[in-house]
């Protein structure tokens, strides 16, 4: 794709520190790899595309950071590979050392961070709910119905915190994949489906749900979300916040977003990211 070409080279003119901890780097220099993991199901953000490889917004964002780590530790021969990884075992992943750096769809969270570090946020998202075309709009509407949700993420603990707030008694129906959902949603198996609002737009684009789903416009949280690495190598969060900021401010981060999530127009969170981003400590 053209905009790899275009990380790629902006990449390889990066002036970025080439001090980061042994924890991470002695590992990459080791082994001469550098290991990404990505979620398979959680487009437009992290997927595996038909053919199998990783795709979405993160997985591209990371082509780019690979290349200015490969320049600032002086390894052009260094090899960098995807590893499949699970909403439940991306974390533990992390933090054993099999991934160096985790290119998903992932919350920053208090409770994460107990395992895990995380760079500055990288994308900015909002759990909407899902509806027939002619449901009624309003999570109240929802007491007494069945709602779906992804199991094992931040959003299902979300949907949890919001049936209690909004003194419901609407039952939350986990599934094992946004696919699995959406079609019970589609099928009538269930009154309303919640879940991050880039990743059901792209759902609903992907199977043509259009004229019989639709998204309500209230978002019912904001969650910021980062590359995950190991806890307490602080000097490789460093190192990969710096290309970060390089990324943000020379407008790459934008191209990436418009590559990956065609014909969807930025909100007000990612607008305020983009602009903000640069300069974050």
């Amino acid at each position: 794709m053209r905009i790899l070409s275009l990380l790629l080279a902006l990449a390889l003119a990066l002036g970025v520190a080439s001090q980061a901890s042994a924890q991470t780097v002695d590992r990459i220099r080791e082994t001469g790899e550098l290991k990404l993991g990505y979620r398979t199901d959680a487009a437009p953000i992290s997927y595996a595309n038909e053919d199998g490889n990783a795709a979405g917004y993160s997985a591209l964002l990371c082509v780019g950071v690979a290349q200015a780590l490969a320049k600032s530790l002086d390894m052009e021969d260094l090899a960098v590979s995807f590893h499949q990884v699970t909403a439940e075992n991306r974390f533990d992943k992390v933090a054993s050392g099999e991934i160096d750096l985790l290119c998903g769809a992932s919350t920053i969270t208090l409770e994460r961070r107990n395992k895990v570090d995380f760079s500055t946020p990288t994308f900015v998202d909002g759990a909407v709910v899902l509806l027939p075309r002619n449901g009624t709009p309003g999570f109240k509407a929802l007491d007494g119905k069945r709602i779906g949700v992804r199991a094992g993420t931040t959003t299902e603990k979300a949907l949890e915190a919001s049936i209690r707030k909004e003194g419901i008694t609407a039952e939350k129906v986990p599934f094992d994949s946004h696919d699995v959902g959406i079609d019970a949603l589609a099928a009538g198996e269930i009154e309303a489906y919640f879940g991050d609002q880039s990743i059901l737009v792209y759902h609903m684009l992907k199977k043509d749900l259009g004229s019989d789903l639709r998204i309500t416009d209230q978002l019912l949280t904001v969650e910021k979300q980062g590359l995950a690495m190991a806890r307490g190598d602080s000097e490789f969060r460093l190192l990969v916040d710096a290309i970060l900021s390089t990324l943000y401010r020379n407008g790459s981060m934008q191209r990436v977003y418009k590559e990956t999530l065609p014909g969807v127009k930025p909100g007000v969170a990612i607008r305020a990211l983009h602009m903000i981003a640069p300069d974050m400590p």
